[in-house]
């Protein structure tokens, strides 16, 4: 039987290679923010001063500071999330409430809740 060639991306990964992390990469090299090394093992007060001052500090980013920042917690907790042990997923949604708190916004408020309250109450 012929041997078929795969390529690198269906092939297994070998005892000595490290695997790859598209996710890594994303934070620690994004293209929107230049984030602090190590942000994501603070305290929460400090991540979420951390990822303020970076986001404030971006020319990169296409969004809001607080957008930018925040879309960046999300991810580490969403990519991480399945490795990180309680603990830690404790404190990334504790930084998210302080990130809130330091950009004045309601913790836990979905987006668009108040254009929608706006719009029924004219009624």
């Amino acid at each position: 039987m012929a041997r078929t060639k795969r390529s690198k991306a269906t092939r297994p990964a070998r005892a000595t290679e490290k695997p790859r992390r598209w996710s890594r990469r994303v934070t620690e090299r994004s293209n929107a923010l230049d984030i602090e090394r190590g942000v994501f093992k603070l305290p929460p007060r400090e991540m979420a001063r951390s990822l303020k001052r970076s986001a404030e500090r971006s020319t990169r980013k296409e969004s809001s500071p607080f957008r930018s920042a925040m879309s960046m917690l999300t991810f580490y907790e969403n990519r991480a999330g399945a490795n990180l042990p309680a603990s830690r997923k404790q404190t990334i949604r504790r930084a998210k409430e302080e990130f809130r708190k330091l950009y004045g916004q309601e913790p836990g408020r979905s987006r668009g809740a108040s254009s929608r309250a706006d719009t029924t109450s004219g009624r």
